[in-house]
């Protein structure tokens, strides 16, 4: 099979991170298991839905049957339903207000991002630095997440917590770095027309 990127940095960036992401996702099955589905049902609806953005990125990887806007709306939505039911729907019980509302801002933020996105029309003029904000602003609400796991005193839980909240920036740190070459080859070609 071929792949859509040509250099061996990009390679191995974009394989790194989808592996990063398929063992996170696999220890937060193995977490579910552990606890049950009573208790860790809520992880298993996200992990639906990473499940189906690490597809859709090796697909888009091996160039298999996804174009690259399908790629792009598919995982926008994807990621943008987990913020939706994880950070603003169903938010975590953090140790402090002020935690808790700074992490509901930049959700909010994250949310309006990808939907600006996906519903742009000419989506490869979306630049790098738009790109990159999205996985600026989800590795800040993981932080923030990850300051408040260690605030709060460690349990059983706080391992696959840590592993939980670290999986979505993984994956927007995988679209980024897939979209990043395509915007580049959209201003290649722009300045070759002219």
């Amino acid at each position: 099979m071929q792949t859509r990127f040509s250099t061996k940095a990009k390679i191995f960036d974009i394989v790194i991170s989808a592996l990063a992401a398929m063992f996170s996702v696999g220890v937060m099955l193995y977490g579910v298991a552990h606890f049950g589905l009573k208790e860790a049902w809520p992880e298993l609806v996200l992990n639906v839905f990473y499940i189906a953005c690490v597809i859709m990125i090796w697909m888009y990887f091996f160039n298999y049957r996804i174009t690259t806007q399908q790629f792009n709306y598919w995982c926008s939505i994807s990621v943008g339903i987990t913020v939706l039911l994880r950070d603003i729907l169903f938010p975590p019980p953090l140790a402090y207000f002020s935690l808790h509302l700074a992490c509901l801002a930049l959700s909010v933020f994250l949310l309006c991002l990808l939907t600006f996105f996906y519903a742009r029309k000419d989506w490869r003029s979306y630049t790098k630095r738009n790109l990159w904000l999205i996985c600026i602003v989800d590795i800040a609400i993981a932080t923030l997440y990850n300051i408040d796991i260690y605030i709060e005193p460690i349990n059983e839980y706080t391992d696959y917590m840590l592993t939980e909240i670290w999986i979505r920036p993984t994956i927007t740190y995988c679209l980024v770095a897939c979209f990043v070459t395509e915007a580049k080859k959209a201003a290649e070609s722009a300045g070759s027309s002219t």
